[in-house]
C-alpha cells in the first residue's frame, strides 16, 4: 500500500509511520516542523523515520492548498492518515488563530485532495476533548458532543462534520479516532509525562490541578498504534439500518464513522504521580492549583465500538506503559 501519513514529525505519527514501513507499506510522511515545540525532536524522530526502507518525508503545510494537491497528484496514496494539527487545550486559549488554520483550513485542503484523488480510506485523529463538560462516564461515540469548552475541541468536532459532508457527497470511507491521554517514548514535551518526568527529576515541583482530584484515561501509544493501524486496513461503510429519525451521532448512511481510542480504565491523577515516581526512582514535589480554563474533570473511554469493528483492546497496564517512558526519557535527555 502507499499510504499517505500527515504529522510524521509528531507523537503517534511517527509510531503509525514506523509500523506501516516496518510491515511493508510505502510511507510518505507529511510535516510543517512546527515550532509549537521542539524542532529537534521532531527531526529527531524523523531520522528514526528516514533509516527505514520505503519511508520518504516531505515537509509540507497542509495550509498551502496547492502543494498538497500536487502532493496527491504525484503520490496517489491508497490510504490517508491523517495526524497532523496544531494540538493542546490550553494553549488554543492564546493562539485560536493557529488552531483555525492548521485544524480546519488545513483538513479542508486535505478533503479537497481526497475528493479529487480518492484513497480507499481516510482515517483522521479526532479527539476525547470532543465530550467537553459531558458528566455521563464512560464516554461513549453515541453520546451527543454539542458542548466543547476548548476552541482546540470545536475544531476536533468541526472535523467530524466536515469529514462527514465529504462522506455523504463523494462517498469517502473516512473514520475519527477520537485518542485519549496518548503517553510513551518520543511524546510531546507539553504534555504532562515529560513536564512531570523533567521536573522530578530535577527537583522541581509539578502543578498538580484540581488539587489532584482527576482523572484521565492513559493510553499507551503502542496500543494507540495497533487500533489506528486495524482502524485504517477496515474502510469505513454506510451503518446498516441506519434510523434518520433517530440517528446515531457514530454512523451514519454514508460510509462515515468515529471511534474511541483508549485504555477503558481511568487512572486517578495522585494515582498516576506515584506510579510516574516509581517509574523514575524519585519522589515529586506537588504544587496543588485548581483547575484550568478548558479542561476536565475526568476522561474515560468507552472502547466497545472499536473492539466489536476491528478487534482493538488495549493491551499495556499504567505501570509497564510509564518504566517503558521513564526509560527512554532518561536515555534521550541524558538523566543518569
Amino acid at each position: 500500500m502507499k499510504v499517505l501519513v500527515t504529522g510524521a514529525a509528531g507523537f503517534i505519527g511517527m509510531h503509525c509511520a514506523e509500523r506501516l514501513a516496518a510491515r511493508g507499506d510505502q510511507v510518505t510522511g507529511l510535516d510543517n516542523l512546527s515550532p509549537y515545540y521542539s524542532v529537534e525532536l521532531k527531526q529527531a524522530r524523523l531520522a528514526r523515520l528516514e533509516a527505514l526502507p520505503g519511508f520518504r518525508f516531505a515537509r509540507l503545510d497542509l495550509v498551502d492548498a496547492a502543494s498538497l494537491q500536487a502532493l496527491f497528484d504525484a503520490e496517489r496514496p491508497d490510504l490517508v492518515l491523517h495526524l497532523a494539527a496544531q494540538p493542546g487545550v490550553r494553549h488554543s486559549l492564546d493562539n485560536p488563530a493557529s488552531y483555525v488554520q492548521a485544524n480546519l483550513v488545513g483538513f479542508a485542503n486535505l478533503l479537497e485532495c481526497c475528493r479529487r484523488r480518492p484513497p480507499r480510506h481516510l482515517v483522521y485523529a479526532s479527539s476525547s476533548s470532543v465530550y467537553g463538560g459531558n458528566a455521563k462516564l464512560p464516554w461513549s461515540e453515541g453520546d451527543n458532543v454539542d458542548h466543547p469548552v476548548s476552541l482546540y475541541a470545536a475544531t476536533k468536532k468541526s472535523n467530524e462534520l466536515m469529514a462527514h459532508v465529504y462522506s455523504h457527497l463523494y462517498a469517502l470511507p473516512v473514520t475519527g479516532l477520537r485518542y485519549f491521554t496518548v503517553y510513551g517514548p518520543w511524546g510531546r514535551p507539553d504534555m504532562s509525562p515529560m513536564l512531570f518526568a523533567r521536573a522530578i527529576l530535577e527537583g522541581e515541583p509539578i502543578d498538580v490541578f484540581n488539587h489532584g482530584d482527576m482523572q484521565r484515561d492513559f493510553t499507551y501509544v503502542d496500543d494507540v498504534v495497533e487500533g489506528t493501524l486495524r482502524a485504517l486496513d477496515e474502510p469505513a461503510v454506510s451503518g446498516p439500518g441506519f434510523d434518520r429519525a433517530s440517528p446515531d451521532p457514530s454512523t451514519s448512511w454514508a460510509p462515515w464513522r468515529v471511534y474511541n481510542i483508549g485504555n477503558h480504565e481511568p487512572v486517578p491523577l495522585l494515582d498516576y504521580i506515584a506510579a510516574l515516581e516509581r517509574a523514575l526512582g524519585k519522589s515529586a514535589l506537588k504544587r496543588m492549583k485548581p483547575i484550568q480554563p478548558g479542561d476536565v474533570k475526568a476522561t474515560y473511554a468507552d472502547t466497545a465500538r472499536l473492539a466489536e469493528a476491528v478487534g482493538f483492546a488495549p493491551a499495556t497496564p499504567l505501570e509497564v506503559g510509564l518504566a517503558k517512558f521513564a526509560q527512554w526519557f532518561k536515555s534521550y535527555y541524558g538523566y543518569a
